[in-house]
């Protein structure tokens, strides 16, 4: 898509925080009319569609508008707004009871090439561990992602992240 459309679309998320909670059919509104300056089956508008509702707490909306967007080709597209799209799917399967499949969707993200959405994997990627009840795996995750961060004790954080998945030794 051209620069302006682009521009457009970052000036509507921009306002997004002006729209009262009871106003979210009209930002939603703002989106599609976006959208549908696009053909039908781009997956850019899929996915700007399936951002608003699940912004606007429709994450059972959005869910398959994520998944058509990926499945049109969202990633070839923008690589960013396709790794944005597993994180906020995964997010949104959790939210509507489908965690695994959450987990499933993120994992090899955790393979993929560095960027700043690194941490945005792992924090959701924990989540949705943590309402598998894999809490110890989760907890993980966010102090892998959180110690690099840290001005100090970056080291030994790492080390206990590591730790909390590592199988206990044996001692029988």
């Amino acid at each position: 898509m051209d620069q302006d459309w682009e521009e457009r679309v970052t000036a509507a998320w921009a306002a997004f925080d002006d729209y009262a909670e009871e106003d979210a059919a009209d930002f939603r509104a703002v989106v599609d009319a976006l959208a549908d300056e696009l053909p039908p089956d781009s997956p850019l508008g899929l996915f700007e569609r399936a951002c608003a509702w699940d912004s606007t707490g429709h994450s059972d909306r959005a869910v398959p508008l994520y998944r058509e967007a990926l499945e049109r080709g969202l990633g070839e597209i923008s690589p960013y707004k396709g790794r944005r799209a597993k994180i906020q799917l995964s997010s949104s399967l959790r939210n509507t009871g489908h965690p695994e499949e959450g987990v499933k969707l993120l994992s090899p993200e955790l393979l993929a090439p560095s960027d700043e959405l690194d941490d945005a994997v792992r924090a959701t990627l924990a989540l949705c561990l943590s309402s598998m009840g894999r809490d110890r795996e989760g907890l993980s995750l966010v102090l892998g992602a959180l110690a690099p961060h840290l001005p100090r004790y970056q080291r030994s954080m790492a080390a206990y992240a590591r730790l909390l998945v590592e199988e206990e030794p044996d001692v029988g």
